[in-house]
């Protein structure tokens, strides 16, 4: 398939467009609908506080970030993908968590939507010109950071989760929310600090996939964390008790990582005429065509 240089494939942005949409619509019904959500009343703070975030935070930016990906800007198309991947995040823990309600088949076509652009994107991200041009920043902060979230996250949950295996319970949290598991657990533990182990590794050794997953991960790390948060607040005025480590440690690794973020986007605007969106093979090297192309622009 073939694209104009310095613009998202067609597909992409259609699919964007109908999370944008979709995202709007669960999200607005989710929080001005009353009683809408059927789920475990300790349960509900959670889920409002993630509604108003994707909302009011994700939301626009995303539709920003689709914008200037679009026009071929680097930067926009980072975030354009960091977000996409806290949506499929979110989309999938409520298609698999949530009760059933009347916007079940909206959360499994969002699952399906970000997933297919998360993915494509990924892919297509030109990850030799992410590295070349964020070369200029330290990644021994960026590397710690990840590692230290992938630990602190970890130990929060192995908290609730090693004791109760060891005496043969469920977890507080599990049973309280009357599921049959946590899928926080299994997303966290499972993929994403997985994945920021793995971009650490890899940053260190300033392999060009460092360098994107960093800047793919820093978005969602970021977006993520200010829901936790935002669902905080909701807990806290629904009178549950938010312990204060819980509390310290997401401010403290949101605040991190939005700062940098900031430094990171900072460092990758590419020049006028490069194309963020491009085949890659091997370590992230753009094919052959897409070299000969960009030398014979020079």
């Amino acid at each position: 398939m073939t694209h104009t240089a310095g613009t998202l494939p067609r597909p992409y942005v259609l699919a964007s467009l109908a999370t944008i949409v979709l995202t709007g619509i669960a999200t607005t019904v989710g929080l001005f609908v009353p009683g809408f959500y059927r789920d475990a009343p300790v349960l509900l703070p959670q889920v409002y506080g993630q509604d108003l975030l994707t909302l009011v935070v994700a939301l626009p930016v995303f539709a920003v970030a689709l914008y200037y990906a679009a026009r071929g800007s680097l930067r926009g198309y980072v975030v354009w993908l960091g977000v996409d991947g806290y949506l499929l995040y979110t989309y999938a823990s409520y298609a698999f968590m949530t009760a059933f309600n009347e916007l079940y088949l909206v959360y499994t076509t969002l699952l399906w939507l970000t997933l297919y652009t998360f993915v494509g994107g990924l892919v297509r991200l030109d990850v030799t010109r992410v590295k070349r041009t964020a070369e200029g920043l330290s990644v021994r902060p960026y590397v710690a950071f990840q590692a230290l979230l992938a630990v602190l996250v970890a130990f929060l949950w192995l908290a609730e989760i090693v004791p109760a295996t060891l005496e043969g319970t469920t977890p507080v949290s599990v049973a309280e929310a009357e599921l049959p598991t946590s899928v926080i657990y299994s997303l966290d533990l499972g993929i994403v600090l997985p994945a920021f182990v793995l971009s650490a590794y890899w940053l260190r050794q300033r392999r060009a996939w460092g360098y994107a997953f960093t800047a793919v991960l820093l978005v969602k790390a970021a977006t993520l964390g200010l829901a936790v948060l935002v669902m905080a607040v909701f807990q806290l005025r629904d009178g549950q008790v938010v312990p204060v480590p819980v509390l310290a440690i997401f401010g403290l690794l949101t605040l991190t990582s939005l700062v940098l973020l900031a430094r990171f986007l900072h460092s990758i605007e590419p020049r006028d005429g490069d194309d963020p969106s491009v085949p890659t093979t091997g370590d992230g090297a753009a094919t052959a065509s897409n070299r000969s192309r960009s030398d014979g622009s020079r």
